[in-house]
């Protein structure tokens, strides 16, 4: 079943959150990378499924999802660490705090930019009941999200059809996940643009994509004019933290883009294009791209609208302009993938529960 004629999306269902130890005290878990990768791994079309339930409840009020709360350092300006609490209601409650730090010089030692832990609260007791390594979990939710939005935006393109040429600037993990991402939905790949600052950043993806058992030819290209105009699905998944990419017309032939990064356009671009956004009050602060619109024009008359709004039927997507989607990140989709991973290694009998983890449980001693 592919994203572009879906059944309709399962609300997430109930966990075993902070089930009880024996001597009725709270339980808390670890859920290690490797145990998330493996529920994950193989599942992406049931995550795109979930994620797509998820935007349907935020559409519907059913969440909380405060601002994301930035950690800044004077001495390391470029890096941050981000707190993204939220809460999740529908079928599935569960409340919880996602804490992931964005280092991008980790890059020059091999190290992959971004880190993250995922806490999961009962929202009966407020206890914490797992801990589980988040990365995965973050990447994974970012692709899907990626991905839903392209076969939803593309679907609705009157007379566009899905982009076969796509291009990638920016060749980290979350490319490669959302590469993964739309290969397990069935996006028709024709051709494949790859453009990194980092030579061999692009090679080591070139490599990746040779391995992943794709057909369509890889052009690696010297500069990010070149590769936005040989797409027309182009996917911006780098770390920069200021606009590079400042010329509307290296977008004249109206492609589909997921700006997935959030500052690497221009205002100018922005302003000349359709644009869809996860969450309006996320998406424009922080000095995203979004963000730098509205202080450039004073207003939000450039949002066409949100992909919410796209999946039920309220906004229409224009096929004479780009199409831009800027999504910030919610914090309740990565609690509901990180709820979906607690419940299946619960079920299979692999939760590692920390003995004694609550020490202090009687009030007055």
């Amino acid at each position: 079943m592919s994203p572009a004629h879906p059944q309709p999306p399962q609300q997430p269902q109930g966990d075993p959150a902070a089930t009880p130890a024996s001597d009725g005290a709270p339980s808390f878990a670890v859920i290690t990378g490797a145990q998330v990768q493996q529920v994950l791994t193989g599942r992406e079309r049931e995550v795109v499924d979930l994620v797509e339930s998820v935007y349907r409840l935020h559409g519907a009020g059913e969440t909380v999802n405060p601002p994301s709360y930035f950690l800044r350092f004077p001495d390391r300006p470029s890096s941050r660490i981000i707190a993204l609490p939220a809460s999740l209601g529908g079928g599935h409650r569960v409340d919880g705090l996602k804490w992931v730090s964005s280092f991008p010089d980790n890059i020059r030692s091999g190290l992959p930019r971004a880190s993250a832990v995922l806490i999961l609260n009962d929202p009966a007791t407020g206890y914490p009941f797992a801990c589980l390594e988040a990365s995965v979990i973050s990447a994974a939710r970012t692709a899907a999200s990626a991905a839903l939005a392209a076969h939803r935006l593309g679907d609705a393109r009157e007379g566009r059809g899905k982009p076969g040429r796509v291009v990638f600037v920016g060749t980290g993990l979350i490319a490669r996940y959302i590469h993964t991402y739309l290969a397990a939905t069935g996006w028709p790949f024709e051709e494949i643009g790859v453009h990194d600052l980092i030579a061999e950043s692009a090679a080591g993806f070139t490599d990746y994509l040779r391995r992943s058992g794709t057909d369509a030819p890889v052009t690696v290209h010297e500069d990010a004019e070149q590769a936005i105009r040989a797409g027309d699905l182009v996917v911006f998944a780098t770390v920069a933290g200021t606009p590079h990419v400042h010329d509307p017309k290296w977008f004249a032939h109206d492609p589909l883009v997921l700006h997935v990064s959030l500052r690497d356009l221009a205002p100018e671009i922005l302003l000349g294009a359709a644009n869809f956004v996860d969450d309006v009050e996320h998406c424009l602060k922080a000095d995203t791209s979004p963000h730098l619109a509205e202080k450039l024009t004073g207003g939000r008359d450039f949002l066409t609208g949100t992909l919410e709004d796209v999946l039920s039927g309220r906004t229409g997507v224009p096929s004479d302009r780009p199409v831009i989607f800027s999504p910030f990140g919610l914090g309740v989709l990565d609690l509901a993938v990180g709820a979906h991973v607690h419940e299946a290694v619960t079920r299979a009998g692999e939760l590692h529960v920390v003995d004694g983890f609550f020490n202090e449980l009687s009030r007055h001693g």
